[in-house]
């Protein structure tokens, strides 16, 4: 590999697309041209700060345009002006100006960012669409359950709360109906009561007026359960007078 060759290779190292011998080398290389180190680390920063910047997704054609375009034409050679030579076989290519270079770097950037993100995105819903469906299975099993027992009672604001508890199970269901938005910041926690001491029950959804929720940890001993009003993400104890208070059904 010539001193020439390794002056084009600043883009492909910026993205991690050279074997490991071809690395070696170019890494000697930038420890004594000055050229390639300063346009080596510029480009590695466009990449990174483009790749983090993903808002959008990109055009389905853009890949196909991107990679059309590489395959033509090549980085101008640090320090060395002038027209460029074959790429390929039959094949002539203009010289690639810096902002060219680094369009093309940012468009593989984005490519393989939105590619992470929208990979990341689906992986959320899944994880969300498991979660939920086993929390409804929770429910279904603790309300169909032969030892269900239910209690209902007013809450504060006219809310109407049910809470049923199957003991074979050793979990409980909460249900409530009218109840008012938690102040902006703030959300719905519910505990367990064990003869006074409270014990996290889980966080309620916030914005929702109706919601069933299955009660986060086991029964166990608890004799009552409460709500009360918590930072966002919830407390490890209450931090504020309860909401509601409620016995738990025998």
């Amino acid at each position: 590999m010539t001193t020439t060759d390794l002056h084009r290779l600043t883009g492909a190292y910026a993205l991690h697309a050279l074997s490991d011998d071809e690395s070696d080398a170019f890494e000697r290389h930038v420890t004594t041209c000055e050229a390639c180190a300063q346009e080596t680390v510029e480009l590695r920063e466009t990449v990174a700060r483009l790749g983090l910047a993903v808002a959008a997704r990109s055009a389905p054609e853009l890949r196909a345009q991107v990679l059309r375009r590489i395959g033509t034409v090549r980085q101008e050679t640090p320090g060395a002006p002038g027209p460029a030579s074959p790429v390929r076989a039959g094949m002539r290519g203009r010289a690639l100006p810096r902002w060219a270079l680094a369009a093309c770097l940012a468009a593989a950037a984005t490519l393989g960012g939105t590619t992470v993100w929208q990979h990341q995105q689906a992986q959320d819903a899944r994880d969300q669409a498991r979660s939920a469906a086993r929390a409804a299975d929770g429910i279904a099993a603790v309300l169909a359950a032969p030892d269900a027992r239910t209690r209902a009672a007013k809450l504060t604001g006219g809310a109407t709360g049910t809470v049923t508890v199957s003991r074979s199970r050793n979990k409980a269901v909460f249900a409530v109906s009218g109840m008012a938005a938690a102040p902006s910041g703030k959300v719905y926690q519910l505990w367990f009561d064990d003869g006074g001491a409270m014990r996290s029950a889980g966080l309620m959804t916030p914005g929702r007026s109706e919601q069933t929720v299955l009660l986060a940890g086991a029964v166990d001993g608890a004799s009552g359960m409460g709500i009360t009003v918590e930072p966002s993400g919830g407390s490890t104890q209450p931090t504020s007078a309860p909401v509601a208070l409620m016995s738990l059904p025998g």
